[in-house]
């Protein structure tokens, strides 16, 4: 396979949609999050992740990768979704902030006309007030972290080094820059141990509690490396 990582554009957004429906059709946090699947909708999710998408391309660092050289070259085979650094004193801009609210009002609309599509707020709020808190206690970087927000990859191109491609776009960047990464798994087997094989290393786990119904997620960060780190790493 001769894998291409590019930027995400909007003829790539079914197919990335349909990376991410197929990695997260077993995550515990998915199944957690939307725990009434008899009311879970595809349909409604492929908005969300539409509108999600769209805004990516103008405010954060979205890729696909795809293989030039393949039958379907233009098929998106894996996709990444990364949130750039951004210092922990710095006021919102004017821009930033009229996308932020573009998105919600997109948002809005879209749970208006389709419903929340089995999602459980309850348990999506909680999420967010321990995700808050647990952020604050690890960002200690002022300027910053590259937030690895979805890695996935189609079951199809599994293990031929996709995902590594798709976070060395990031990771080299924030090397370059001296910067840190950081992520939460849903996953902590086997994803902790691969995750540590891209110099990821473990911080704390999350637990999000809802009457006895605990999702767990797992804190990782990724300091920025030298070549010889890299050489190790990638013994």
């Amino acid at each position: 396979m001769a894998i291409e990582i590019t930027p995400l554009t909007e003829a790539d957004i079914p197919g990335a949609i349909d990376t991410i429906q197929q990695a997260f059709a077993d995550d515990p946090y998915n199944r957690w999050i939307f725990n009434d699947r008899t009311r879970f909708s595809l349909a409604r999710n492929r908005v969300s992740l539409s509108i999600r998408c769209r805004w990516g391309i103008r405010n954060a660092l979205f890729y696909v990768a795809k293989d030039p050289l393949s039958p379907t070259p233009s098929k998106v085979l894996g996709t990444a979704l990364w949130l750039p650094p951004r210092p922990l004193d710095a006021p919102q801009t004017w821009d930033s902030y009229f996308q932020s609210w573009l998105l919600y009002i997109r948002q809005v609309g879209m749970n208006l006309y389709h419903g929340r599509g089995g999602l459980n707020v309850k348990r999506y709020y909680n999420w967010k007030r321990q995700q808050a808190v647990l952020q604050k206690e690890l960002w200690t970087d002022p300027r910053g972290y590259y937030f690895c927000n979805i890695v996935t990859v189609l079951p199809e191109a599994q293990g031929k080094g996709v995902g590594k491609l798709l976070f060395r776009e990031i990771t080299a960047r924030a090397d370059r820059e001296g910067m840190r990464c950081y992520l939460e798994s849903s996953k902590e087997e086997p994803n902790i141990k691969i995750y540590e094989r891209m110099g990821f290393q473990f911080c704390k786990e999350l637990e999000c509690d809802d009457d006895g119904v605990v999702c767990k997620l797992f804190a990782m960060i990724r300091e920025p490396q030298t070549s010889k780190d890299k050489s190790i790493s990638d013994s």
